[in-house]
This record gives structure tokens, C-alpha cells and sequence, in this order.
């Protein structure tokens, strides 16, 4: 059915938008426009939106001085690994409660669900201990393994609506021309799930990026140490860097938002056709 909307339903439409980007964008605005301003500037009794003098000075300070680049690196090992984890775990799960013939699947589901009930810090005591008697405090593999924990839960979920939107007539084709269990997944159901793939993916990866509470549990040396972490890092007991604050933040902010405006078409779909059974 074609509706026509009138003047004033376009504009309140449009306005209600406008004021939904400013909301949103306007902190990571303020952002970046501080890590372009000078520390005097930022501590003035009238701060300006428009950088003047506009300066580099911050990210010369965050890479150079702060070694920046090291907790990226340390970020983008750890978030990738997650990553590819989480998917490769959770697509498994995932197909086997939809597609094959399991007593009692929404009660796994359910359990699996209640793994994310839980707070982060009432686990962090627990964990580091396991983490220190095992010998992987400042390790990759502890952070690795526990954002593993928190991501999987999100990422069966919703794997496991997307998959139960894929007609059963293509599992009963596929063994009809002798295609196996394992075959089914990885020959037809993963290229049918791209979007929800795309969107787990990036769910995870992002969690990953920006989880603060079990990095700093778990490590103490900027040679493991992710991207919060050193963030927090550029503080002391006397001086707050704000601006070298801001352009860490920017550098490690725009990366995630170019990707969520990459594949939003695939992170819709995948988040959207999962509710639907046809």
C-alpha cells in the first residue's frame, strides 16, 4: 500500500532525525575537535567548537610519546582472534540447535543466554585467580578466552534466528544430492548467512575493542595492554591530558564507524530477518 505523507509528517520526520544525529554525533563532534585544539585552549573559560590554532600537537603526543600504536596493535590481535572465534563456535552451536534433531534446545539456548546475565565484576575476581594459577596473566589467550565468554552468548543468539529463517527444503535438496551434516553448514548455510555473519562479527569485534575491566585485570605491561587500558594509562596523579585523550579516542573511534557505515546494509538485514520465520 502507497502511503503519501504530508508536509508536516515529512518534516517532523526529518527534524525528529536531525535531532537523533545530533544527539548521537554531537559528543564524538566535540571530540575531535578537542584532540585539534591546544591544552590552554581546552582549559579556557569559554571553549570553542572550531579548533584555533588548530594543532597536531595531540596525536604527535598519543603515538610518540603515549606509544599509542602498541595498544592498537595489542586491540586489533586480540579483537581479531575474538572475532573469528566467536563466529566459528557459534555458527557450529548455532546450526546444531536449528538444524539438527536436539531434546530440549531452547533450554540450551537459555543457558547459553544466562552466561551474559552475569556482571562483569563479580566474575573478574574469579577469573583472575584461574588466570594466575594457569600462568596467563598478560597474555593474549586470558583476554582471547574470556571475550570469547561474552561474546558467544550474542553471537548463537542471533545466528540462530537467521538460520531458522532458511527453509528446511534446502537441507532436504543438499542430502538428496549427498551433501553431508558438515557440508550443509559450511557448503550452504554460511553462504545463504552472510548478513548475520557480517553482523555477529562486527557485535564482537566491537566488544572486544572496548572492553576495559578484564584488560586491566588481566595485564599490566603495555606489550599486552589493549586500547582502554592505555587510554586510561595517559592520566597521572596530578594532570588529565585531555586533548592527548581526545585524539586516542579519535584515532580508535573512527575505525569502528567507518565499519558499522560499511556494512550497514548487511547489519540491518542480519538483525532484522532473524526475528521473522517464513
Amino acid at each position: 500500500m502507497n502511503e503519501t505523507r504530508s508536509p508536516l509528517q515529512s518534516f517532523a520526520i526529518y527534524a525528529g532525525a536531525l535531532l537523533i544525529l545530533i544527539w548521537s554525533g554531537g559528543p564524538f563532534l566535540w571530540q575531535f575537535s578537542t584532540s585539534f585544539q591546544l591544552d590552554k585552549m581546552l582549559t579556557s573559560g569559554s571553549p570553542s567548537l572550531i579548533p584555533h590554532p588548530f594543532t597536531l600537537e595531540h596525536y604527535y603526543n598519543a603515538f610518540f610519546e603515549k606509544q599509542l600504536h602498541r595498544y592498537v596493535w595489542n586491540s586489533l590481535v586480540v579483537s581479531l582472534a575474538t572475532t573469528f572465534l566467536c563466529l566459528f563456535v557459534g555458527s557450529l552451536a548455532a546450526f546444531a540447535l536449528s538444524r539438527l534433531n536436539i531434546k530440549g534446545r531452547f533450554g540450551v539456548l537459555m543457558v547459553i543466554l544466562s552466561v551474559s546475565m552475569f556482571p562483569q565484576i563479580a566474575l573478574v575476581g574469579p577469573l583472575y585467580l584461574v588466570a594466575t594459577n594457569l600462568g596467563l596473566l598478560d597474555t593474549y589467550t586470558a583476554l582471547i578466552i574470556t571475550y570469547l565468554a561474552l561474546g558467544l552468548p550474542l553471537v548463537t543468539w542471533v545466528l540462530f534466528g537467521y538460520f531458522e529463517t532458511l527453509p528446511r527444503e534446502i537441507d532436504e535438496a543438499a542430502r538428496m544430492d549427498g551433501v553431508s551434516v558438515p557440508g550443509l553448514l559450511w557448503r550452504i548455510i554460511l553462504p545463504m548467512s552472510l548478513p548475520s555473519l557480517v553482523t555477529t562479527g562486527l557485535l564482537a569485534f566491537i566488544t572486544a575493542w572496548n572492553e576495559f575491566l578484564f584488560a586491566l585485570a588481566f595485564t599490566s605491561n603495555i606489550d599486552r595492554q589493549t586500547i582502554p587500558v592505555g587510554i586510561a594509562n595517559f592520566t597521572n596523579l596530578y594532570y588529565v591530558p585531555w586533548g592527548d585523550i581526545a585524539a586516542a579516542s579519535a584515532v580508535v573511534t573512527v575505525p569502528l564507524i567507518l565499519l558499522v557505515l560499511f556494512f550497514q546494509r548487511h547489519i540491518i538485514e542480519g538483525l532484522t530477518q532473524g526475528g521473522v520465520k517464513e
